[in-house]
């Protein structure tokens, strides 16, 4: 399992999106990417973390931002999701968890007292170069796009 940085090259990828298109993270070069693993579709901290971004989507995207999320749901899942809530933004599907173990978040976790692999809450701010500029481990669901912010900006 990868142990990403700040200053790694962020390991590029290429899968289905909720649409069925296929997505890979080199078609996002020359933008900032916000890339954002959460757990599962429709569950109350991952829908407060997505409607968190979609709420600011206008001014992240008016900032030459890209929101892009990643869950080991299918693409079934994910159009549920972003139609339910109408979300503005790519959701990578990752299925086979290949993206989800390249960047390190595939996770042994523990919910009362049974121990199972899970996606770790985890954001990676990508320069337009590809190159990793921050990563977000403590995620707070309902601000995360402030957390961004907050980084881009200092």
């Amino acid at each position: 399992m990868a142990t990403l940085k700040a200053g790694d090259k962020a390991p590029d990828f290429t899968a289905k999106d909720q649409n069925g298109n296929t997505v890979s993270l080199s078609n996002y070069l020359g933008k900032t990417i916000i890339l954002y693993f959460y757990p599962k579709d429709d569950t109350p901290g991952c829908t407060a973390e997505a409607c968190d971004f979609r709420d600011n989507y206008q001014s992240l995207a008016a900032q030459g931002y890209e929101v892009i999320g990643v869950s080991t749901d299918d693409e079934k899942s994910h159009k549920k999701f972003v139609t339910k809530y109408n979300l503005p933004f790519t959701l990578i599907a990752d299925e086979e968890q290949e993206i989800v173990n390249a960047y390190g978040v595939w996770v042994e976790k523990n919910m009362y007292g049974k121990t199972y692999m899970g996606t770790a809450r985890t954001t990676f701010i990508i320069g337009e170069d590809g190159i990793i500029r921050n990563i977000i481990s403590k995620v707070d669901t309902k601000n995360s796009s402030q957390q961004v912010l907050d980084l881009l900006q200092a």
